[in-house]
């Protein structure tokens, strides 16, 4: 008999990982567009700023997929206080 239990996925979980994964992004483009200031080097061009953006986006979507885990376990634990 195997020990491991298979979870459904909770509502938000994708949007949790995407998020996450946008977030770890952001801060590698932000790790990159730092580094010339350290090293004395060229700054990037402008594009690369803006990907370092994705940082913010990455945490936004994060914390709409916590919203919305929040609000489903709201729902469960509603109905099964009124049911």
């Amino acid at each position: 008999m195997s020990d491991t239990t298979q979870q459904t996925p909770a509502p938000g979980d994708r949007l949790v990982k995407t998020g996450g994964i946008v977030f770890i992004i952001g801060a590698l483009a932000t790790l990159v567009t730092v580094a010339p200031l350290f090293l004395g080097s060229d700054p990037f061009p402008t594009a690369a700023y803006l990907v370092s953006m994705l940082m913010g986006v990455g945490f936004l979507i994060a914390g709409a997929g916590l919203v919305r885990q929040i609000a489903a376990q709201r729902r469960e634990t509603r109905a099964a206080v009124e049911g």
